[in-house]
């Protein structure tokens, strides 16, 4: 993000040179492999939901919602080393309109994923916690029309935010709010964690059966989110730094792992996909047949 991560390579020279912790450098090659990875993981998982009409349900729509986050996690950063190559190629002024252009629209990919990848978890939450606990009434309730709808003002809103956050991302408070979300989309899915088990495990005594059945895509949840946490929080954490605290050595310690931090995001994308696949006999059977068309006709 150009306005609030680039800075940190200006800002910080004085922090460094307070600091023994030099940067940490990663080969873009290994950033450009797992970005492609990600992107082809995601797309197939995409084409398998669309192919096949067993899967065309408000839950996998809600994980096809959370494989484009991780999308445009991906693709964000192999558009991002296009443009340095073209650039150190000589085919790229450094500061020239395009380049200028092509940089917010990165940003704004990057900020579209994080956005994507928050709400679309807590949907995702909301949906495991009325099939545990309103069974009988969740077709009526989360149907296919209120499911495009939900996810078509999710995906207007992260749009518009990203807009917004690309064009005022030098102010404090937009740093503030970009960061915010992240805990606030914590909060919302442990008190629907706390209810959902405390509920589960009193349901449990009742019938033994229902409640482990239902469980199932609860713990997927909460392996994404988890995953999620891991890969998401030390970058979130950076950016806190860089905007509180630039000038500390302590703090330029931690953003020195800058490069490191953005290659767990890469890998978020990566992870996801085989956690779907792993958790979800569906998608593995949608995926044999994918590979495997002629012996699975």
């Amino acid at each position: 993000m150009k306005h609030i991560i680039n800075p940190y390579e200006n800002i910080n020279n004085t922090a460094r040179n307070n600091s023994d912790c030099p940067p940490v450098v990663l080969p873009e090659e290994i950033f450009f492999t797992i970005s492609i990875v990600g992107v082809l993981e995601n797309l197939i998982v995409l084409l398998a939901v669309f192919k096949n009409k067993n899967l065309q349900s408000p839950m996998y729509f809600f994980i096809c919602s959370l494989a484009i986050s991780d999308m445009l996690g991906s693709l964000y950063k192999i558009l991002e080393n296009i443009l340095i190559m073209f650039r150190n190629l000589g085919y790229l002024k450094p500061r020239g309109k395009f380049v200028t252009t092509a940089d917010d629209i990165i940003d704004c990919l990057f900020i579209l994923s994080l956005l994507g990848s928050i709400f679309s978890l807590s949907v995702i939450a909301a949906d495991r916690y009325i099939t545990i606990f309103h069974a009988l009434q969740y077709h009526s309730i989360v149907t296919m029309r209120r499911s495009v709808i939900i996810l078509t003002v999710i995906w207007t809103f992260c749009t518009g935010s990203g807009i917004t956050m690309v064009i005022f991302s030098h102010h404090v408070p937009t740093v503030i709010t970009f960061t915010s979300l992240f805990p606030l989309m914590l909060v919302f899915t442990l008190c629907l964690y706390m209810h959902m088990f405390l509920l589960a495990r009193s349901h449990a005594r009742k019938i033994p059966t229902l409640p482990r059945a239902n469980m199932k895509g609860a713990i997927t949840l909460t392996i994404l989110l988890g995953v999620f946490i891991f890969c998401w929080a030390p970058f979130v954490l950076h950016i806190l730094l860089m905007t509180f605290c630039p000038k500390n050595p302590y703090c330029a310690c931690y953003m020195s792992l800058f490069q490191v931090n953005g290659m767990l995001i890469m890998c978020n994308a990566v992870i996801d996909p085989f956690i779907y696949a792993f958790r979800s006999p569906e998608l593995r059977d949608a995926f044999k047949k994918m590979f495997f068309c002629n012996r699975y006709q």
